[in-house]
């Protein structure tokens, strides 16, 4: 009697728009975060509502959005290192409880009328602090939250959880302060912050082993830049996104010219603008699940920029205010469609040791764009006219679909960014210390007369993945004397960072050794050694026992497999 076979598993189920939401950790999150969201969009109204009652210049009044949007420039990548290289869990905490007090304050110190323009400015820049060091935290953890396949719909979710307070959320504070003033609208905003701080006190996410010391934060943030600098995929998304950002920014910078000239409007008409873009996004986190079905990740980011250009010429020729609603509806749903799109490629290319770096550099480039487009479109309104920088936003969006025809957006489905094999440290014949260094690498080729060509290609993705891991003065050299020998030579300062070089490598880099294996035409595998460069003088001064006197290299040879 044969034993009848294992019941298959069954198969996941299929992603939705609302899938992530069966994830508790995230479902909590989400939902706290959109309370604190409706809290800052009611402090944001609060605080230009009371700068035009103790300032009389309109710039004044300006600086209020500048002072929030400025420290997300300032620190974002500080935040990102930061990320990386400590708990997330309790950063995104102390950022949270960081703003929930200088909200306190400001409630405090408008409701016994201390506050002064500058004074009120200081307030709101420390709120744009905690919110910049809490969101490259914030992002980075959902990967922590949910399955791979489910993070391109939990981002579409965040960015849906944002839209839905500012819908919504300047009514309310318009309320609140018509109803009890600014000191009401801070202290709301305050008590937002408490559900969020206590969900983050109590999660307690699974703490992955760190075989290596932290990085200092100099040293992190460099190494977040050169992982960005040498990742084409990531460039790509970096240059789309401040050309998307620069061209989508004339809806939500126009907004108010749009209301009041083009539809003769006034402040009512203004919302009910506001409110359509932002259930346009809304609609488009709804359905991103089901276009992401049906359109590759380039094709989506492509679609979006025809539809928002489509929605600026709309705006700018519609004297009917429900015309110009349904131009922005499509506006708000391709605005969402592409910042997820982006934010998940930078993610699903990014290995877990550096994502919030990543993305804190995808973030600067994304709002360098949109603050650089809403001056350019505000100036272009000023000089010539509402309708022509509205125009000129739309065939910034046309620019940035066709750019895609020649620097798309990479498939990501199949990429694996797990590390290619367990961290374990090299045997050497002498002792060595983290400090030790400079460490010289050499890796020794045969490499037959018909297979140069094939080692020359792959020698390029080579240097470009140890130069993106941290490797200096990559070299690659041929024997004069046997030109079938070719030696591959990089350094490192230090020991430690030839370790965190080492430890980098993912499975998706893995074909490049495994292709360089195989044309090595030795007897044996590539041999490798590892030297420290001393110069003559130290020989005499550094004793031979000591961690620092590695004179001899130390070899081994890679077997194939």
């Amino acid at each position: 009697m044969t034993q009848a076979d294992p019941t298959p598993p069954a198969p996941a189920p299929r992603p939705t728009a609302l899938s992530p939401m069966r994830y508790p950790v995230f479902r909590r999150v989400w939902l706290a975060s959109a309370s604190s969201n409706f809290g800052g969009m009611i402090q944001s109204v609060g605080a230009a509502w009371l700068m035009t009652s103790i300032a009389q210049s309109a710039d004044m009044v300006a600086l209020v959005q500048a002072s929030v949007a400025l420290p997300i420039m300032l620190f974002s990548l500080v935040a990102g290192a930061m990320a990386d290289n400590f708990d997330r869990r309790r950063m995104m905490l102390g950022a949270q409880v960081f703003m929930l007090l200088v909200s306190t304050a400001l409630a405090a110190c408008t409701w016994a009328g201390l506050v002064s323009p500058w004074l009120l400015l200081l307030f709101t820049f420390l709120i744009g602090c905690g919110a910049a060091f809490n969101a490259p935290a914030w992002q980075a953890s959902v990967g922590d939250m949910v399955p791979r396949a489910e993070l391109a719909g939990a981002v579409a979710i965040n960015s849906m959880g944002f839209n839905i307070a500012r819908s919504v959320g300047p009514a309310i504070g318009g309320a609140i302060v018509a109803a009890a003033g600014a000191a009401a609208a801070f202290a709301v905003n305050a008590v937002s912050y408490v559900a969020l701080v206590v969900v983050l006190a109590r999660w307690r996410p699974p703490v992955a082993a760190r075989p290596l010391p932290r990085e200092t934060l100099g040293v992190a943030m460099a190494a977040g830049v050169r992982y960005v600098a040498m990742s084409p995929v990531i460039r790509i998304v970096l240059a789309r996104a401040v050309v998307f950002g620069a061209g989508a920014s004339a809806a939500m910078a126009l907004m108010p010219l749009v209301a009041r000239d083009l539809v003769s409007g006034g402040p009512m008409t203004y919302g009910l603008l506001l409110g359509a873009f932002g259930f346009g996004a809304i609609g488009g986190a709804m359905g991103s699940a089901r276009l992401r079905e049906r359109l590759s990740s380039e094709g989506l980011v492509r679609a979006a920029c025809i539809a928002f250009a489509l929605a600026m010429a709309v705006a700018a020729v519609s004297p009917s205010q429900l015309l110009t609603m349904a131009g922005l509806l499509l506006a708000g749903a391709a605005w969402v469609l592409a910042l997820s799109t982006f934010n998940v490629t930078v993610q699903l290319s990014t290995p877990r040791w550096v994502v919030a770096r990543a993305l804190s550099l995808y973030q600067m480039s994304a709002f360098g764009g949109i603050a650089l487009g809403s001056w350019l479109w505000g100036h272009v309104a000023d000089q010539a006219d509402v309708r022509v920088a509205l125009f000129g936003a739309a065939l910034v969006m046309v620019a940035c679909a066709l750019v895609g025809i020649r620097i798309p957006l990479a498939k990501l489905a199949e990429l694996n960014l797990d590390p290619l094999r367990r961290w374990q440290e090299p045997e050497t014949a002498v002792p060595v210390q983290p400090r030790t260094g400079p460490v010289v690498v050499t890796i020794e080729y045969v490499i037959a007369e018909e297979d140069v060509d094939d080692f020359l290609a792959a020698m390029a993705e080579r240097r470009r993945i140890r130069r993106r891991d941290g490797a200096r003065h990559w070299r690659l050299l041929r024997d004069l004397a046997d030109p079938r020998v070719w030696i591959e030579r990089y350094e490192t300062p230090t020991w430690l960072e030839y370790l965190r070089h080492t430890s980098r490598l993912t499975q998706d880099d893995a074909y490049v050794p495994a292709q360089l294996r195989a044309l090595h035409a030795g007897p044996d595998g590539p041999r490798v050694r590892r030297m420290i460069e001393r110069q003559p003088g130290e020989l005499h001064r550094v004793p031979v026992s000591g961690p620092q006197a590695l004179t001899e290299p130390v070899a081994e040879t890679i077997r194939p497999g």
